[in-house]
């Protein structure tokens, strides 16, 4: 397995994998799977997020396939500069299990704690997301927030919980 920063020639396979974890888990991300095919020029718009400032995305590859991502993206108003968030983040079904979702988030932690101005890094998890949420508290996250009732899909409500670690600096 490679980890790597994602750059605009990975834009397509990207777009790929985000719209399996749209079908996959649903509850996982705000965006619809029915709202992301409807987007015009996808493709463009991912390769224009991996040249943009303050945002980053790592993707993990096996035997050349983009297997698992996840973004960190740097606020930009004066006042929260001091503070990143986690999103995006998905490993395929038939890698998880091996460690690449935790790979990931390493590479992810590594690369914020490298930024100087970062002290804490936020994100959000569906609070049904046991296997997810056991590896960010295995990493140091703390549940600082709960929000019920934070998605809606269908007929089904999902929790969310917030999560945070505060970076050694």
């Amino acid at each position: 397995m490679n980890i790597r920063l994602l750059n605009a020639s990975d834009a397509k396979s990207y777009w790929d994998l985000r719209l399996e974890a749209l079908k996959q888990n649903p509850e996982s991300f705000a965006t619809s799977y029915e709202e992301a095919i409807t987007r015009s020029n996808p493709v463009e718009v991912v390769a224009e997020n991996f040249n943009s400032e303050g945002n980053f995305t790592f993707g993990a590859f096996a035997n050349g396939d983009l297997i698992g991502v996840v973004t960190l993206l740097l606020e930009k108003q004066l006042k929260l500069r001091h503070r990143a968030t986690i999103q995006a983040f998905y490993v395929s079904p038939k890698m998880r299990g091996c460690g690449t979702g935790k790979s990931l988030l390493l590479q992810t932690i590594r690369h914020a704690e490298s930024i100087d101005r970062i002290e804490k890094l936020n994100l959000a998890v569906v609070s049904t997301n046991s296997h997810a949420k056991a590896l960010y508290e295995q990493l140091g996250f703390k549940v600082f927030g709960f929000e019920e009732r934070a998605l809606l899909i269908g007929d089904n409500y999902y929790d969310e919980e917030y999560m945070v670690l505060f970076l050694h600096k």
